[in-house]
């Protein structure tokens, strides 16, 4: 079955262009230019991804992005016209998965977006193992069923956000790199964006950590990277 993309861009030609590629890649795309209409799509509709225009004329993009995540778990990609590194991550902030700065490749485009649902698809598929325990039932990670638990409360996390724990679960203790995070949990280059890993990072610690400003399960090793701060149970 066709994964479905929602393209909202006021701009008609670049979403009609957006439309084409991703049609031409086998996805089923819905397309709006109004924020309004993108909010009430995504309420009704099963979505595998949204890719966002922050430049809406009616609604803006940041107020849409937060609509759709406080409804749904949705990946969103997001498009602006802004190239500065704070505008990039306060959408990151925001819960987007991805960021593109116009003018853009739309081949690139379109690889990210098979890279972030290739990352939805990855974590739908059965490993075929138990779930497994961190710091004595403090976090359990079942990626059968691509559920995570803290202090025994199911967290909803996005397809980036599952990414990087799942990674620093790999080998409790061991540090990443900001690189090589963003590197493993994309699946493809990443370059010049490796600091935005902090962004999803802090989103991260915001859903599974007691304290925020003071981590316990994602810890920061200075000019390092992050490692995961509790041991796997036996």
């Amino acid at each position: 079955m066709a994964q479905t993309v929602m393209v909202v861009e006021d701009e008609y030609k670049l979403r009609e262009l957006l439309r084409n590629y991703l049609e031409r890649d086998g996805l089923q795309v819905f397309s709006t230019g109004s924020g309004a209409e993108a909010v009430s799509h995504a309420s009704d509709q099963t979505l595998d991804l949204v890719i966002l225009d922050l430049g809406l004329p009616d609604v803006p993009g940041e107020e849409v992005a937060r609509e759709i995540k406080a409804g749904t778990d949705t990946p969103i990609l997001v498009l602006t016209a802004r190239s500065d590194e704070q505008d990039r991550i306060a959408g990151l902030e925001m819960g987007a998965d991805d960021y593109v700065t116009k003018p853009f490749s739309p081949r690139e485009l379109v690889l990210r977006v098979h890279a972030i649902l290739r990352r939805g698809r990855r974590s739908e598929e059965p490993s075929g193992s138990a779930p497994t325990s961190f710091g004595a039932g403090l976090v359990v990670i079942d990626e059968d069923c691509h559920r995570v638990e803290v202090r025994g409360r199911a967290v909803e996390l996005t397809p980036t956000e599952w990414g990087l724990l799942l990674t620093l679960a790999r080998v409790p203790g061991r540090v990443y790199s900001r690189y090589e995070l963003i590197n493993r949990v994309r699946g493809y280059e990443f370059e010049g964006y490796e600091r935005t890993v902090d962004s999803h990072i802090k989103n991260l610690r915001r859903k599974i950590e007691e304290d925020s400003s003071d981590p316990r399960i994602v810890e920061t090793v200075l000019s390092a990277g992050y490692r995961l701060g509790v041991s796997r149970d036996r």
